[in-house]
């Protein structure tokens, strides 16, 4: 992308913000579904945040081509800035490439890390709204899922990256094939219908909406921005890692304050792993069901935790923003695309 129209992009981009954020409240915009994809279609592997090089995809690449897709290396596979996968420019240039590109028919996120968020407003999504594709990925491509949801009403696929496909499928656990398996899947048409443990922490109870979500910090994040996600009268699913409790505490505190969780059908708490220890001495005292259960006391709606989604071996592919089932009862937990 050459400077001038990259520095054109960025204007129009954050001149657009209040325009933008004023629509975020819009809730009756009918969420437009990208088509199945078939044998023979292209998918194309980007980095929209952290880099990522060629040897560390080749597994998925190897396995999607074996599924009978073709792939498209993006440009931004093997750059680096510092941690990111090329300047915000240069990511920002090859998805927009691929966004616009009628040849592919899905987008995978190599990778997450942290980035997107400083090139979303760089994107024009006019061609890409009129003719939608597959995005995919979690964790910061979160930025994406909530922007696709709340501002181009397109939905999108939650679920693991280039760095989650194993190296040697026929050596790979019956858990990891599964996750993967359901990106196969949800890209081909395949309705979701994934139980869950029960968890005696859990409220019972069976809720039908949208399903929204992501990443916890992600989401915070976005608060009072245009990317931020309307929750009302939908299932919301989060998931986070590596942060101590009383960050986590902190999240969902936003959360209820910001009424994010005031209006909702149903949530769905993931994996929240590897939680740090922030002073042993003086422990926070309340762990993620404890958090949880306090923040929504006040409401009826049915909570379900340790979903298999999340920075967890059993992360399950998840469509953002097309009608789900939740029933969580005493002895099971379903979620079912609808």
């Amino acid at each position: 992308m050459k400077r001038q129209s990259f520095l054109q992009m960025a204007g129009m981009g954050l001149m657009a913000l209040p325009a933008l954020a004023s629509a975020a409240g819009n809730k009756s915009r009918k969420i437009k579904v990208p088509p199945n994809l078939e044998p023979g279609d292209t998918i194309g592997i980007t980095c929209p945040a952290g880099f990522s090089l060629l040897e560390t995809i080749q597994p998925s690449i190897d396995l999607i081509q074996s599924w009978g897709y073709k792939v498209k290396v993006g440009d931004t596979i093997g750059k680096m800035d510092h941690t990111f996968g090329g300047t915000d420019a240069e990511r920002a240039e090859d998805f927009q490439q691929m966004m616009d590109d009628p040849s592919l028919k899905a987008i995978l996120c190599a990778t997450g890390g942290y980035g997107a968020v400083r090139m979303i407003d760089f994107l024009d999504f006019k061609k890409f709204k009129h003719s939608p594709k597959w995005i995919i990925g979690f964790s910061d491509i979160t930025v994406l899922h909530s922007h696709l949801h709340q501002v181009v009403h397109v939905a999108s696929l939650h679920s693991k990256m280039c760095g989650s496909f194993p190296k040697d499928w026929a050596a790979a656990d019956e858990v990891q094939q599964a996750t993967i398996l359901s990106i196969k899947d949800a890209l081909e048409g395949r309705k979701i219908n994934y139980p869950s443990i029960s968890v005696e922490h859990n409220r019972t109870g069976t809720a039908k909406g949208l399903l929204v979500g992501g990443n916890l910090k992600i989401l915070e994040n976005l608060n009072g921005s245009a990317s931020m996600i309307n929750t009302d009268g939908k299932i919301l699913f989060v998931e986070d890692v590596g942060e101590p409790l009383y960050n986590i505490d902190r999240m969902f505190c936003n959360l209820l304050r910001s009424g994010k969780l005031s209006n909702l059908k149903g949530l769905i708490v993931g994996g929240f792993s590897n939680i740090k220890v922030d002073n042993p001495a003086v422990p926070f005292g309340r762990d993620i069901y404890t958090i949880v259960k306090e923040k929504v006391a006040a409401f009826n709606y049915p909570v379900c935790f340790d979903f298999p989604v999340g920075h967890i071996k059993n992360n399950f592919a998840l469509k953002c923003g097309l009608p789900h089932q939740l029933m969580v009862e005493n002895n099971q937990v379903l979620l079912t695309e609808i």
